[in-house]
């Protein structure tokens, strides 16, 4: 059974051929998407290789518990934020195996969204030993839209990463 479209199986692939020419292991700490990235990976045969493990902490319970979010990050910026961001991206790139890690917090919707984070809104980081990059995006549609577009932004920037180190 095929999960992921082709446009999600080119980029999951790339990213899988770039971490393995880099001798890299990835790993995934993902809110809003529930396993979804780490799912297009593993899609592809022969992932295990590089796939190390992926977090789904959809709690502020988890991100805490699962990869070090500290509490005052969480409550001083919230669980949708560049900061909560990163240090799930970090908190990954520590509680793993993994040389490059991507991590993605946000509103899916329907609900759940306000003026200051709207329905649509993500925060992604991705973190390798050398460093961290975050950005954010708002997409736009219903609740699978807005993760089918998180699911695919994050494989770029772990691409991006890979890329970078080639």
């Amino acid at each position: 059974m095929d999960n992921f479209d082709e446009t999600t199986r080119t980029l999951a692939t790339s990213v899988l051929e770039h971490c393995r020419a880099l001798g890299w292991k990835a790993a995934t700490a993902e809110s809003c998407t529930g396993g979804l990235i780490a799912g297009a990976l593993t899609e592809i045969a022969g992932s295990s290789d590089v796939v190390d493990r992926g977090f789904v902490t959809y709690s502020n319970e988890a991100k805490m518990q699962m990869l070090g979010v500290s509490r005052e990050t969480l409550a001083a910026h919230g669980a949708v934020s560049e900061e909560t961001a990163r240090a799930m991206a970090s908190g990954a790139l520590a509680n793993s195996d993994a040389t490059v890690t991507v991590a993605v917090t946000g509103v899916a919707g329907p609900g759940g969204g306000s003026a200051e984070k709207p329905v649509g809104l993500v925060h992604f980081a991705a973190a390798t030993p050398d460093g961290i990059i975050a950005e954010h995006r708002v997409f736009e549609g219903d609740r699978g839209a807005v993760r089918h577009q998180t699911v695919q932004h994050a494989l770029k920037m772990m691409l991006f990463r890979a890329e970078a180190m080639v």
